[in-house]
């Protein structure tokens, strides 16, 4: 990486600090005192598509079908840009004060800190913990489906496409927390970088599945019956519920634009020159145009396969019985995706939590013990720490979220609340006050004004978005029994 640009006449106040630490000759080292950053254009991009692109595509064709063909492209080209606007507004925010030359941020919550206060900072950790935890009972319930509709598949294809064929979601969500709470004894994320590169081709493969089967369904002639406006009242639906669907299908839409979380981080593996924030802006428009092309082209063929009867996971809901291995294949690799994806979302709760736990109680043998275990040669041998509150805090949090998938395993509905609860928050409202406050922008004058108004609306859609989601919720539980095995 190049050096760190300065305006001519202008010290940077991060050289000092480096020629003082007796790092100002290392070219290894950046003006944080770290490890040099290679990250480029590419890999910003790269990462970007593989941490968009995720389960939520799998609910896209359904979120089309309660829209129709005009409003929900429509909408779905507005989240996108609303996504990439405030991007490019978090982008600048990664250094403070001065978006090239300040300090940098690591995360998220460290660049809230920065620039809006302890107080705000409270408040943005808060969301994205509710966020985190969210994630994971749907990532849970998510899993449990698509293991289920394995064998479900199977048995259509032996049996006939009318057979009965059921699947235990309980048993699965059993099974899918055992291995959960294996995963999680492994101390440190870095442990298991691997899980994320091979979640981010599973995601890549049963999306392209996905459409292809789409796909071929269409060029077989099938004539599924679409709208302008989306499923028809009185015919596929009441009024009521037409209302509650469409608010549903933008929480979908939104938890598929879901992000923001990841953006600093990613950001802090560029090199510094050119600015970081000039490369992140260019990376996260390819990364949501690209998205958004692949979004489209899902969920509106997906629409076209399937008309206003396309399935809630267009992989689970057998609207595709054939070629049957296929349509396993795709839910073995959404399975394998939310194996890893799951700790991914979850370490960062474990870390919190393991650090307070040891700041609160610094003598507490049961929160520092650890041990060293000596793994066998099948295993390739070594040590492997346990520790026993690693052990039994990490295994009651799978527990808990399990339990909580098996009391709402309702796919759509749950992905609809939570990109309901956490567009609005950490996708709009943080990074347009981040952007205000680092630029000083006056109360009342236009950029100010318009900004409330983007962060105003995107706050009535989540409302109505979640409303959506609970009311769905409410529905499906009411003739729901609970761990029916």
């Amino acid at each position: 990486m190049g050096m760190q640009r300065q305006d001519k006449g202008k010290a940077d106040p991060a050289a000092f600090s480096i020629a003082e630490a007796g790092f100002g000759d290392r070219t290894d080292i950046d003006d944080d005192g770290r490890e040099r950053r290679t990250g480029t254009l590419v890999t910003a991009s790269a990462h970007i598509i593989t941490a968009v692109i995720g389960s939520g595509v799998l609910s896209l064709a359904w979120a089309i079908a309660q829209l129709g063909w005009v409003i929900g492209p429509a909408v779905l080209v507005a989240f996108s840009v609303i996504t990439w606007f405030c991007s490019s507004l978090l982008a600048d925010c990664y250094r403070s004060p001065d978006p090239i030359h300040g300090k940098r941020n690591y995360t998220y919550g460290q660049a809230v800190r920065a620039n809006l206060g302890v107080g705000k900072y409270r408040l943005c950790s808060l969301a994205q913990y509710i966020n985190l935890v969210g994630v994971t009972i749907g990532y849970t319930i998510t899993t449990a489906i698509s293991m289920g509709a394995i064998g479900r598949s199977n048995c259509f294809h032996r049996k006939g496409h009318d057979a009965h064929c059921e699947a235990s979601n309980t048993t699965n969500m059993i099974i899918f927390a055992a291995i959960q709470i294996l995963l999680s004894q492994l101390p440190n994320f870095h442990k298991i970088w691997w899980l994320s590169i091979v979640a981010a081709v599973m995601s890549l493969a049963y999306s392209t599945i996905g459409l292809g089967l789409s796909i071929a369904r269409i060029v077989g002639g099938v004539h599924a019956k679409t709208t302008l406006t989306g499923v028809t009242v009185g015919v596929d639906v009441s009024a009521s519920e037409k209302i509650w669907r469409t608010f549903q299908s933008l929480g979908d839409i939104a938890f598929a634009y879901s992000y923001s979380n990841v953006l600093i981080e990613i950001q802090d593996t560029l090199r510094s020159s050119p600015a970081e924030n000039t490369v992140m802006k260019k990376a996260s428009l390819i990364g949501v145009s690209t998205t958004t092309t692949f979004y489209m082209l899902c969920g509106v063929l997906g629409y076209a396969a399937f008309g206003s009867s396309a399935p809630g996971n267009f992989l689970t809901g057998f609207g595709f019985y054939e070629p049957f291995w296929l349509v396993d294949v795709g839910n073995v690799c959404i399975v394998v995706h939310l194996v890893g994806a799951y700790q991914v979302f979850c370490q960062p709760i474990y870390q919190f939590v393991e650090t307070w736990a040891r700041s609160r109680w610094p003598d507490a043998a049961f929160i520092h013990a650890e041990r060293a275990v000596p793994l066998p040669a099948i295993l390739g041998g070594g040590e492997f720490p346990i520790s026993p509150f690693r052990l039994v805090w990490r295994t009651a949090y799978v527990i808990l979220t399990a339990v909580v998938a098996m009391l709402f395993p309702f796919f759509n509905d749950f992905l609809g609340l939570i990109g309901a609860v956490s567009f609005w928050p950490l996708t709009v409202y943080f990074p347009v006050e981040m952007y205000m406050a680092q630029a000083k922008v006056r109360r009342f004058s236009p950029t100010w004004t318009w900004m409330n108004v983007l962060s105003a609306a995107c706050l009535v859609v989540s409302i109505l978005a979640a409303a959506g989601s609970v009311q769905g919720l409410i529905k499906d539980v009411a003739g729901y029994k609970p761990f029916k095995i």
